[in-house]
């Protein structure tokens, strides 16, 4: 087995020194016909480097004891600097399709080479040997780039699972819009539909801004709430707690007719939780309970 692996590494081994200008400049032609010109994703010099580095981690890997093994440090160089040149190009704006079908060209760019050398040689396969070893090399080009092709997948999903992060924290951070209206007094203003995953999100945030800002007060105004459930009036409460528990203030304003219905038919107890009907109302309270007194001014046309 080993002197057969070591009979298909030399003989690509041989094709790609002989013909390593052909194959490298078909490959980079390629690669800017999809990734150059107007897309702009490599330069002509990144093409070109890319080029040789993947025909030496392609050379390094059929020097190796068993070029069939992809579990092997050359295998695994070779996938590594795949994955990191599909994370480049995709994060750039390229597309997977392009890279998918650039990972076959090069591999059909190497079967050309090899039935090309193949027909210039004076004999023709005749042999079962010669069979064996020619099954055997595009067994090798086959396992190889299949492997490239879950490494292009691999980054994909890789940067889609980035992108999909980063819109979740974007959207939490608009989808909790806290606010400090006055030192230590915290507005939260819940708008939409209010479920159980949601509303942890809330807590969470809400409860992280009040350890930054030492806040004292917590008003959580309801006004925008569609609708309630039995699990979610559990986590709104213990919200109201967690606030508690922090050392601040909470008030909940803006409980809208069908909600308090909600809340009634549910049988949660609002006992221990400061309710007032309106937003402004709640910041009323919030300000007596800090001593701080809040008048009318005298309007200018008044004077």
């Amino acid at each position: 087995m080993v002197k057969k692996h070591t009979q298909f590494s030399s003989r690509l081994i041989d094709l790609l020194k002989t013909q390593i200008g052909n194959i490298t400049g078909s490959i980079e032609k390629e690669g800017r016909m999809l990734f150059g010109g107007s897309n702009n994703l490599m330069s002509a010099d990144e093409i070109s480097d890319f080029s040789i580095e993947f025909f030496q981690l392609l050379v390094a890997l059929l020097e190796s004891k068993d070029p069939l093994d992809d579990a092997s440090p050359q295998f695994h160089a070779l996938e590594i600097f795949f994955n990191n040149l599909s994370h480049q190009i995709l994060v750039r704006g390229g597309r997977v399709e392009d890279l998918v079908r650039f990972n076959q060209f090069m591999q059909r760019a190497l079967i050309d080479a090899l039935e090309s050398n193949r027909q210039d040689e004076p004999e023709q396969i005749t042999t079962a040997q010669d069979f064996d070893e020619l099954k055997t090399i595009l067994l090798f080009l086959s396992t190889t780039f299949n492997e490239l092709n879950l490494a292009v997948f691999q980054a994909y999903l890789e940067e889609k699972e980035s992108t999909i992060h980063a819109q979740e924290a974007e959207l939490r951070e608009t989808a909790t819009p806290i606010t400090e209206i006055w030192d230590g007094v915290l507005t939260l203003p819940i708008i939409g539909t209010l479920d159980s995953s949601r509303t942890m999100l809330i807590m969470e945030a809400l409860l992280n801004r009040i350890a930054q800002e030492r806040a004292t007060a917590v008003v959580m105004d309801l006004t925008g709430v569609k609708n309630i459930d039995s699990q979610v009036s559990h986590h709104l409460i213990q919200m109201m707690r967690a606030v508690q528990l922090m050392g601040a203030e909470a008030i909940l304003t803006g409980i809208r007719p069908e909600i308090a219905r909600a809340l009634t038919s549910l049988n949660i107890d609002l006992g221990s939780v400061t309710t007032r009907a309106t937003l402004s109302d709640g910041l009323k309270e919030a300000f007596r309970r800090m001593g701080i007194h809040v008048s009318r001014g005298q309007r200018t046309e008044d004077r």
